[in-house]
């Protein structure tokens, strides 16, 4: 098994966890928050999903799915365009809101497809390539792809919490 197909696997894991996460809940659970300063379903697969946007999008020099597929518009968010929900206070936490769980797996899907479309073309050599300077040591591809991976489980893992959270009440 080369390299591209592990992460390829384990991006389709996420994929899958989004949706578990996700569907059959109403716009109230995806929106709850079980306390004041706690995240919701529905921040914590935005901010997932958008860092995956972000990173990837940056990563292959390709454009964000946010902005290029009008997912922004579509969401209609009182946030800057390039927000991904890094830092955000409890009050921007709440002005990330949905109507419906299709709008999040929707976003996340197209993202996943863009994703996908990427690490198809990578070759070995290819993670080894520098993505970001700006830490030190610089940050791989491989290194970069990795901490979105973390970075995505961590927070559908949270997502998943709280559905349970929600569902145990």
């Amino acid at each position: 098994m080369h390299a591209k197909d592990i992460l390829i696997d384990a991006y389709n894991r996420i994929q899958e966890e989004v949706h578990a996460a996700v569907e059959g809940l109403g716009p109230d659970d995806l929106n709850a928050r079980p306390s004041t300063d706690a995240n919701s379903i529905t921040w914590l697969v935005w901010h997932l999903t958008r860092v995956q946007d972000d990173h990837i999008a940056d990563a292959f020099a390709l454009d964000q799915v946010w902005l290029t597929q009008d997912w922004q518009k579509t969401f209609g968010l009182d946030l800057p365009r390039h927000d991904t929900g890094y830092g955000h206070s409890s009050t921007k936490v709440a002005k990330v809101r949905v109507d419906s769980g299709d709008l999040l797996t929707g976003y996340y899907d197209a993202v996943h497809e863009q994703t996908l479309g990427a690490l198809r073309e990578l070759a070995a050599k290819d993670l080894e390539r520098i993505v970001d300077e700006r830490w030190h040591p610089p940050v791989s591809l491989g290194v970069r792809l990795v901490s979105v991976l973390s970075d995505d489980l961590e927070h559908v893992g949270q997502a998943a919490y709280v559905r349970g959270l929600l569902q145990s009440r």
